[in-house]
């Protein structure tokens, strides 16, 4: 009897249509049964059904979730009701670079266990950043129209000279390809040290000389990373391996 007396319900109103089942109407759910509530859940099985839904309840979205005889609203209403974080679509965030570098990491760590026995090895330095700004290229290569128009509101060279902005992400690639291989390094370090320089020169003038807060074009033109610090590290790690493949190879020569 007391568990019953307990017992959390929520009621659920979502699209379930035969040519579209709401995710966020999924997610509702989960979350609700995570939290702990049995859910009743009801189905807006015709578009007719869900407009006369809006309208009943005064809403323009489903789904909506109703407990105690409260409507909560949404998805994103109802992660803010149970104290969850919800990110805007435009609030800045180092979350994209943090998983390109965390996979980065990784994948030269077993690369490295792979071709040596060991997690740690100079090669594996060199495939983590060759293999981050094999990555970071992926990201701006996705969409290289927006990419050049947000590298234009920074980069020196793409002020100059526009196309600029729809090379570099190629140039990344292609150093970061053959540093991965080691080999054509004499075509791979110069590109990686000329993007790198160029690049490190503009975002160091932009942020810590010219003060400007803008967004990096770093993991592409739709991201939200603040320029500085990561787009800066980006191209000294260009440079340091654009200076450092030579040596090794003229060393080990």
């Amino acid at each position: 009897m007391a568990s019953a007396r307990n017992a959390k319900t929520a009621q659920l109103y979502r699209m379930v249509m035969p040519d579209h089942l709401c995710p966020y109407g999924l997610k509702s759910k989960d979350l609700l049964e995570r939290e702990g509530f049995t859910v009743e859940d009801h189905h807006l099985e015709t578009r007719e059904q869900t407009e006369a839904f809006q309208r009943e309840h005064g809403v323009d979205t489903t789904p909506q979730t109703f407990i105690d005889g409260k409507r909560i609203g949404g998805y994103d209403d109802l992660r803010k009701h149970f104290g969850q974080e919800v990110h805007q679509e435009d609030e800045t965030s180092y979350r994209p670079v943090v998983a390109i570098l965390s996979v980065a990491f990784l994948m030269a760590v077993a690369v490295s266990w792979a071709a040596f026995g060991t997690v740690f090895s100079i090669r594996g330095v060199e495939w983590f950043i060759a293999i981050s700004m094999c990555l970071l290229a992926v990201q701006k290569l996705q969409d290289v129209e927006s990419f050049s128009t947000m590298f234009l509101n920074y980069d020196l060279l793409a002020r100059r000279w526009v196309r600029y902005g729809y090379v570099y992400p190629f140039g990344e690639a292609l150093a970061g390809v053959l540093m991965i291989a080691g080999a054509l390094i004499w075509i791979a370090a110069p590109v990686a040290l000329f993007i790198g320089a160029v690049g490190a020169v503009s975002v160091y003038k932009a942020v810590y000389i010219d003060r400007r807060e803008l967004k990096c074009a770093c993991v592409g033109g739709s991201s939200n990373v603040p320029l500085g610090f990561v787009s800066l590290t980006e191209n000294l790690m260009m440079i340091a391996m654009a200076i450092w493949m030579p040596v090794r190879m003229l060393w080990l020569g």
